[in-house]
């Protein structure tokens, strides 16, 4: 009889993160052999009653432990967008991904910048595409049988999904 040993391909996990003062989603996804599934996703949430360094704090250490927990191999992380209308909010946002990127840089991965539009479009071919239609994508891609909740979470597997795909063939995306 005689045996064959089929060597299978070294698991990859990557981190994507959806960062947000209140509410910052993260998804971690495995690819083996070209199958990729959900290893686990949620949100961090900080305390909107805490001051703003505790709430950053709260971030740091979420991702921090996220991270030491589910050893990804690289991050995704979505990059800041604001409207001229709201500069307050940018300025906001850029602290959490600030002890975001603070957090990964102390763990020595690799981080992965995206704007919204190159996430939508890699997972609905539209950069415009709207929020519910990056979520149906999201669900079909990890074959789960609902939508991921919050919106945070299935915002973060996109990023997640963008990552792995655009590191495959990035020439499909531009």
């Amino acid at each position: 009889m005689t045996q064959t040993n089929q060597a299978k391909t070294r698991e990859a996990r990557v981190l994507g993160i959806d960062p947000g003062l209140n509410i910052t989603g993260y998804g971690v996804i495995s690819v083996q052999d070209s199958e990729i599934s959900v290893v686990e996703a949620g949100v961090i949430r900080s305390h909107r009653s805490d001051n703003l360094g505790q709430r950053l704090a709260s971030i740091h250490d979420g991702i921090a432990d996220v991270i030491q927990s589910l050893l990804p191999d690289c991050v995704g992380l979505e990059e800041l967008y604001s409207h001229y209308e709201r500069p307050q909010t940018a300025i906001v946002m850029g602290h959490a991904r600030g002890v975001i990127c603070l957090a990964v840089g102390q763990s020595k991965l690799p981080l992965h910048s995206y704007a919204s539009t190159q996430v939508k479009k890699v997972m609905t071919g539209n950069g415009r595409a709207p929020k519910n239609q990056v979520q149906l994508a999201v669900a079909r891609h990890l074959k789960l049988p609902e939508i991921p909740e919050p919106p945070d979470v299935a915002d973060a597997l996109a990023i997640a999904l963008c990552h792995y795909y655009l590191s495959l063939r990035p020439a499909l995306f531009t």
